[in-house]
């Protein structure tokens, strides 16, 4: 009687069988694997069995036992370990720039790297409240095109664009393209931003990705840029909610209370000069109504002390928050 077709590839499936159905709580015993192999039409003897698991492990498959009645065999550990995995998805998804659709394939292959029974945990935790997620489907291949022009020293061209009240695309500039040198992709507040170098104005603009379209590398070649004129990390420092704003140095007191919020915020490094029960600090922040709206938030535990034109703006939202809400400023 002629051999099935996939007896050659006995070995192959048997190292699938145990990667997907095995783990520590699931081991699978000989005659499971046998049961298993067969479900593909391999035929396959107990004795086969023992020296096929011999070469796995030598091909370096983590496979231990495991006894009750029987001995069962299962993978003890993976390229990624169930923590992983979960802290993988749960970046996945609740990341906002993220659609819904890719969360779901991302979140499907992850799943793939663990066994059938524990990748039940892996959908059960997408089940947690729905968080918002962005609408535009191109933004995870719009990110792939940008760190290639970034890597090969390209400028990109794209669209850009806000949405109306009824959700539709309203382009900027009409819709003309956008033909710009990246430096950097960042996160920053829940979203994907890139920084562009725009050479016209010797200047530096922030893009949401996910309000970018029609993203491909273009035939000019990128701006040179002295090295020591942008820092990521320093620029994320200073920069509020990626608005655009005149940089300034700014002296800010806050309540000792605050001090991990401060630290989070302009980082670990940054000075901090006791005043009383308070704390002060310099640093160089881009002079925006986002920034004027953190200090806002902490009430009377921050204040801004210098330069004067910060503490006039500053004075100017106060004001007109007090007269939108009809309070005496």
């Amino acid at each position: 009687m002629p051999s099935s077709p996939n007896q050659k590839m006995k070995l192959l499936y048997l190292m699938q069988i145990l990667l997907e159905r095995s783990d520590e709580d699931h081991p699978l015993t000989v005659q499971e694997l046998i049961q298993a192999l067969a479900e593909y039409d391999i035929k396959a003897e107990r004795k086969s069995i023992y020296s096929d698991l011999e070469l796995l492990r030598q091909y370096g498959l983590d496979i231990e036992t495991r006894q009750s009645k029987t001995f069962g065999y299962y993978i003890a550990s993976r390229q990624f370990e169930m923590p992983e995995l979960k802290l993988l998805v749960d970046a996945v998804q609740s990341s906002r720039f993220i659609t819904q659709k890719k969360s779901r394939e991302l979140i499907q292959k992850l799943s793939s790297l663990t066994s059938k029974p524990q990748a039940k945990q892996l959908k059960r935790q997408v089940l947690v409240a729905e968080r918002p997620k962005a609408i535009n489907e191109s933004v995870y291949y719009s990110i792939d095109t940008i760190h290639l022009a970034i890597h090969d020293g390209f400028k990109i061209s794209f669209q850009y664009f806000d949405y109306d009240l009824s959700k539709a695309r309203a382009y900027r500039r009409n819709g003309a393209h956008y033909n710009l040198t990246p430096l950097a992709l960042c996160w920053n507040d829940d979203n994907y931003y890139l920084i562009c170098y725009n050479a016209k104005y010797d200047d530096f603009n922030h893009y949401r990705v996910d309000r970018m379209s029609s993203v491909s590398i273009s035939t000019e070649k990128a701006d040179k840029l002295d090295q020591g004129r942008f820092n990521v990390a320093e620029h994320m420092k200073r920069v509020f909610g990626m608005y655009g704003g005149e940089l300034v140095r700014a002296k800010l007191r806050f309540d000792q209370s605050l001090i991990n919020l401060v630290l989070d915020r302009f980082g670990i490094d940054v000075p901090l000069h006791k005043v009383g029960d308070c704390f002060e600090v310099s640093v160089e922040i881009s002079e925006s109504p986002v920034f004027l709206s953190w200090i806002v938030q902490f009430g009377d535990k921050a204040e801004i002390i210098a330069p004067d034109s910060l503490r006039e703006s500053m004075r100017e939202l106060i004001c007109s928050l007090s007269e939108k809400y009809n309070c005496n400023p």
